[in-house]
């Protein structure tokens, strides 16, 4: 495998398996990073090692850290996962779903192993627009972190610029879908639900599997992975609503 080396935060889920493709597309030999974090939703592990498998990862690595010491967030304490909530609540503020600095310590552990493999991109798959209102998705965020890469890392001092690539950060969810399938992407394979159940299947009603079922609404397609039920209300506006079960 040639091109230059890249490393990619791959949760397993639609964004982060969608820009795995773009950094391959582009010629990156691409290390995959996942975490197990204390994550009610470790099915997304699995779905990662599929992914990583499928799109040709230069290697596929689990870093072990335990965010359930400090809690905070109903993916890592035991709040409960909110479901079934309106387009209006889902962008009404930062949901008990954040995780608090999860992508600062992501970034974090994806900049040492760029320093290590001698890498001077990190993919990561955040996005702006059809996100639940996590501050470490913004623009804003991903600069500040990059200036920070840079001041701080013997490559960044020594031997150029890192940069923290985020190629869709202004897709909306439909467009992202609809470049990971032109990249081949297989979405049957991802994990997007915070509250599977124990077989891993997403339950339809929380806030990732709302945006990502409007998504694939939006962009004309069936969504592959399978739910344990599905919403059939309608949201305020012409031509948005969630897709009927």
């Amino acid at each position: 495998m040639s091109g230059p080396a890249a490393v990619v935060l791959l949760s397993g889920g639609l964004d982060s398996a969608t820009t795995l493709a773009v950094a391959r597309h582009e010629g990156y030999h691409a290390h995959a990073l996942s975490f197990r974090y204390g994550q009610r939703h470790t099915i997304e592990l699995e779905a990662a090692r599929r992914v990583a498998a499928a799109l040709g990862a230069a290697e596929h690595v689990v870093a072990d850290i335990d965010l359930r010491l400090f809690g905070g967030s109903a993916l890592t304490g035991d709040m409960e996962v909110p479901k079934a909530r309106t387009a209006d609540e889902i962008g009404d503020g930062i949901p008990v779903t954040y995780v608090p600095a999860r992508n600062t310590i992501f970034l974090s552990y994806a900049l040492a192993w760029a320093e290590v493999l001698g890498a001077r991109d990190i993919f990561i798959g955040v996005n702006a627009l059809d996100y639940s209102g996590y501050p470490d998705c913004r623009p804003e965020f991903i600069a500040a972190f990059q200036r920070v890469a840079n001041l701080a890392t013997r490559i960044g001092v020594e031997s150029g610029e890192v940069r923290i690539r985020t190629p869709l950060i202004d897709l909306t969810k439909a467009e992202i879908i609809r470049l990971g399938r032109s990249l081949g992407v297989d979405y049957s394979l991802t994990a997007t639900c915070y509250d599977p159940d124990q077989h891993g299947v997403a339950c339809g009603q929380c806030d990732a599997c709302l945006l990502r079922l409007k998504g694939f609404a939006e962009a004309g397609l069936s969504d592959p992975i399978p739910y344990k039920s599905r919403p059939v209300r309608e949201r305020a506006g012409p031509g948005d609503s969630y897709p009927n079960g």
